[in-house]
């Protein structure tokens, strides 16, 4: 191996805020060095910190490992360099969230309950409904916002405002849509240890100029792991919406999810259940239900987190097709379509009844 062909893999690492420029290009790359105990590549990163560090720290090794294999040991180094004092130091807060107002998770617990539908869906009804939205694809092993939204193989642009860089999101159906796939080539492999995700995705959500939003949903990831106390801890997240299917199996990881946000370290409100896949209806047959992941355990599970149930969403062909093609069944026509604008409608009265309801019992507690 050579210094110039480690440097090609090197080429493959992008840098999201920097208009998509690779990490050689941008003089990120301070050494290459090639021994008999591998290669060490060792990045330099200006004294003001870039919220995107640990993310192309683990996009480095990354390349590094699917260019020279696993069997070659690779090692990645950090130095600091110095920088002209007329740049301004960056940070990570929630500035870019100030005018959003409400961040809500999109949840289940569980895989394969078709939760990034509904959130896509939802987004799209949302927008419909003439509200502002966005949506950040929190699933950083499984992202699939950029296939379900027709915006696969497109890379956010970049800004900077104030001497500090920002990703600008793409914008599609009234929706602003974010999510690490965008940084990633299709099929490729973030081989993240947790907190290397965890970061990655703060990043990008609180490095992205979102502008003024009615709703900023979260695409959570399954399970209730280090994302997930990440994103409750550090993002300023209102609530949840808590997605099943109707069988006991996803029952059972709804409500650990429910506990997890409940817990009195995290103490998020739980807005209300959404019970997805709930009875098949063939196309030809439109008046015909057949409840084959069974029947009311959607309205179970919503009665007894004490929440209201959203919404039931049909089995529908259509649904799949539409995601597969980039093109929310929300945006459509139909009864699915229907069922995501009749969520939409009771998301936001239910936020309304929660909010309010958290106003009155401040109130209690001042006078008392």
């Amino acid at each position: 191996m050579t210094v110039e062909e480690i440097r090609g893999y090197l080429k493959e690492v992008r840098h999201p805020a920097r208009q998509d420029a690779d990490i050689v290009e941008l003089g990120l790359v301070e050494d290459i060095e090639i021994g008999k105990g591998g290669v060490v590549v060792t990045l330099a990163f200006p004294k003001r910190k870039d919220p995107l560090e640990k993310y192309i720290i683990g996009a480095t090794r990354a390349a590094l490992i699917r260019g020279l294999g696993k069997d070659v040991h690779s090692e990645v180094r950090t130095v600091v360099k110095d920088e002209s004092p007329r740049q301004q130091p960056q940070g990570l807060g929630t500035e870019m969230l100030a005018d959003v107002k409400h961040i809500i998770g999109v949840a289940s617990g569980k895989g394969g309950v078709g939760k990034s539908t509904v959130a896509v869906n939802l987004a799209v009804a949302l927008a419909r409904s003439g509200y502002k939205v966005g949506l950040a694809d929190a699933d950083v092993y499984g992202p699939s916002v950029p296939v379900m939204t027709g915006t696969e193989g497109i890379t956010p642009s970049g800004e900077q405002i104030d001497g500090k860089d920002y990703i600008v999101p793409l914008e599609k159906w009234g929706v602003k849509w974010m999510s690490i796939g965008y940084f990633a080539k299709r099929g490729q492999a973030l081989i993240w240890r947790g907190p290397m995700a965890s970061n990655a995705l703060k990043q990008l959500i609180l490095q992205v100029n979102w502008g003024e939003l009615d709703f900023l949903l979260i695409d959570m990831p399954p399970g209730t792991g280090d994302i997930h106390l990440a994103l409750v801890n550090d993002i300023p997240m209102q609530g949840a919406i808590m997605v099943t299917t109707p069988q006991n199996v996803a029952l059972a990881d709804v409500e650990k999810a429910a506990d997890m946000f409940r817990n009195e370290n995290i103490a998020r409100p739980i807005y209300g259940v959404v019970e997805n896949m709930s009875w098949f209806t063939p196309a030809a047959h439109p008046e015909e239900r057949y409840e084959i992941f069974g029947a009311g355990g959607g309205q179970k599970v919503a009665a007894q987190l004490g929440v209201p149930l959203l919404s039931q969403i049909p089995l529908v062909q259509g649904i799949r097709e539409a995601g597969d093609a980039g093109q929310p069944a929300a945006l459509g026509t139909g009864p699915d379509a229907a069922a995501f604008l009749a969520l939409a409608s009771s998301l936001a009265s239910s936020l309304a009844s929660s909010l309010a309801h958290q106003q009155a019992d401040n109130m209690m507690a001042n006078n008392q």
